[in-house]
């Protein structure tokens, strides 16, 4: 099994997982080593998956605005998060592919392995909701089936994506790839950077 299919099975045991409290709260370890790329994988996930709930929870029409303002900074701080987890994981290919001998004739990708595979943890979250819609026994024949057809689409992208991440990891690998990796540089949350923190008038 390649490696973006093995992101994919991690992705679905964790979401499954976090669905076992359903609680943006709970605290579960990771099953992993700590530093191996499965323990990254797990942690990137947990984050994203709680930060999809408390993306639902803020939506609330009936939410307490102060309630609101919390999940909004906790959300912004999730953010932050994730960005230094997708670094976090591209220095780990980085070290993985560090001795390889890029061919003269080798290209750029438009975006990093550790984007990429935000992406299909992403698209991981996606389905594993979209499918719950699509099974529900409350909804209506037509909510249902529209839920179905947004599934396979969903499926089809994440085999696209897999495909293309094992793809680019491959090439890496071979030297007809090179990975050049560009911090992301958030100002907003820099309080060097953002004219509201520093306190610019």
């Amino acid at each position: 099994m390649k490696f973006a299919d093995n992101a994919n099975a991690l992705f679905d045991k964790i979401i499954e997982l976090y669905h076992v409290t359903d609680d943006v709260d709970a605290q579960v370890p990771s099953p992993y080593g700590e530093g191996t790329i499965e323990d990254r994988l797990f942690a990137k996930c947990w984050v994203d998956t709680v930060q999809w709930h408390l993306e639902d929870i803020i939506r609330d029409p009936a939410i307490d605005p102060v309630e609101a303002l919390k999940i909004k900074r906790r959300i912004d701080r999730s953010n932050q998060v994730r960005t230094d987890m997708v670094e976090d994981i591209d220095s780990y290919f980085r070290q993985l592919y560090a001795g390889v001998e890029v061919l003269d004739n080798a290209t750029l990708n438009t975006e990093s392995p550790a984007w990429a595979i935000d992406r299909l943890s992403i698209l991981a979250l996606k389905i594993y909701h979209m499918r719950e819609q699509a099974e529900r026994s409350d909804a209506t024949a037509e909510h249902c089936a529209l839920c179905h057809a947004k599934l396979d689409v969903l499926l089809e992208q994440r085999a696209d994506l897999t495909t293309a991440i094992d793809q680019l990891l491959d090439d890496i690998a071979a030297g007809r790839k090179y990975m050049k990796v560009y911090r992301q540089m958030k100002m907003y949350n820099d309080p060097a950077t953002n004219p509201v923190l520093y306190g610019k008038k």
